[in-house]
């Protein structure tokens, strides 16, 4: 079959287009015949090493398609299932063999697309709202990256909690379109300070979480910009990985710093059925749209991280085997 490989860390160029031996199944996994992939930045951080995993590996954690074998003591999914996943390594490829307990049905009205979009993303988002900081309609929060995949989603469904909600884009057009979503105020960090201006929008009060997935360019001021007791969620570093913070940093407003990871809220069939059947209602009632903003073919996932890590894509990209 056809896969991703990486032989070597590095930049775009070192995602090679290749056949690799079919997976295998084991006790509890089933094979999914994949029809999307999805694609993250984390993908990214594989790719250029910084995530420290053994070489060769197929990049990619995220998919949907189709259930083509399972183990014999799987009892949860059956062949002939639509279903997608998030957290399942070397999904760039044709085939994945998956644990069966990390894949969801996909309900009637929700397309393969949309589930291979959702799942990292999704998942990503509803912890961070509903559990690394629990959300209070009263509160008001600050979103880095607005018209990404995850900023798209963090506002969509913050915008149901009832919060308000400021967001930083780089653009007009990126304004355009998280305004769109529910934003209550936009920040384009190219022309403003954003630290300034959520002083200004918060008459000087800052906001009670900021979800931060820029890092390094932008976690100082984040930190200026709470109030009190107010809490930094970094749970990404596209602009570069944050250096150790001082504990007495967060004195300044006994400010709360936590660097979450899917895979500490994603750890059980009961966590992923709580936080998938929220995202699938969500979808199904017309209160979260997936914006997909390409979808491109497997042998061009050069060109797909190109794209990505340009920062002009708004919503998910998809990779099509």
């Amino acid at each position: 079959m056809k896969a991703i490989q990486i032989t070597r860390h590095g930049g775009p160029e070192v995602l090679n287009y290749t056949s690799v031996p079919e997976p295998k199944l084991a006790p509890g996994t089933a094979i999914v015949k994949l029809e999307a992939i999805g694609i993250n930045y984390m993908d990214v951080y594989t790719r250029t090493g910084l995530y420290g995993a053994d070489l060769p590996l197929i990049p990619g954690g995220e998919g949907a398609g189709i259930v083509t074998a399972v183990a014999q003591d799987v009892k949860t999914v059956s062949v002939g299932d639509r279903v997608a996943y998030t957290s399942v390594p070397s999904s760039y490829s044709e085939q994945v063999v998956a644990p069966a307990w990390q894949l969801v049905n996909l309900p009637p009205g929700i397309s393969i697309h949309q589930g291979a979009a959702i799942m990292l993303q999704g998942t990503t988002a509803h912890y961070l709202l509903k559990s690394t900081y629990v959300v209070k309609p009263e509160d008001t929060i600050l979103i880095h990256a607005g018209a990404g995949g995850v900023g798209l989603l963090l506002i969509q469904i913050a915008r149901e909690i009832g919060c308000k909600i400021i967001t930083t884009v780089s653009t007009k057009e990126k304004a355009d379109l998280v305004v769109k979503a529910g934003a209550n105020h936009v920040i384009i960090y190219t022309e403003e300070d954003f630290g300034e201006e959520v002083k200004k929008i918060t008459n000087g009060q800052g906001v009670e979480v900021v979800y931060d997935s820029v890092g390094l360019t932008t976690y100082e001021t984040s930190l200026g910009a709470l109030a009190p007791r107010g809490y930094l969620v970094l749970y990404g570093q596209s602009s570069g990985v944050v250096p150790p913070i001082a504990p007495l940093k967060l004195n300044s407003g006994s400010l709360f710093l936590t660097r979450p990871a899917l895979g500490h809220y994603l750890n059980n069939r009961e966590q992923l059925e709580w936080r998938t059947n929220d995202l699938f209602n969500w979808i199904l009632n017309g209160k979260l749209d997936i914006r997909i903003h390409d979808q491109i073919r497997l042998e061009n996932a050069q060109q797909a991280h190109i794209d990505l890590e340009s920062r002009k894509t708004s919503g998910k990209l998809l990779l099509i085997p």
